[in-house]
């Protein structure tokens, strides 16, 4: 697993112990939904898995031999 994924995981984790949103002086700070969140790191991760290909390689197969 890449650097990169781990840490959205922590995020998420810690988003998900964390509270929704948070007021201090006159200042609202709001996260994004869990569900957001794990909607994204699915998206990423489907994202990634098509830049390395399916692993499948189409080819026209010739019998020399056989009229």
């Amino acid at each position: 697993m890449s650097e990169n994924q781990e840490n959205l995981e922590e995020k998420i984790r810690q988003n998900a112990t964390g509270p929704k949103s948070v007021d201090i002086d006159g200042q609202k700070v709001e996260q994004h939904s869990i569900a957001d969140q794990i909607a994204a790191d699915e998206y990423l991760a489907k994202k990634k898995a098509l830049r390395r290909g399916s692993g499948l390689k189409i080819t026209k197969l010739n019998h020399s031999g056989a009229v």
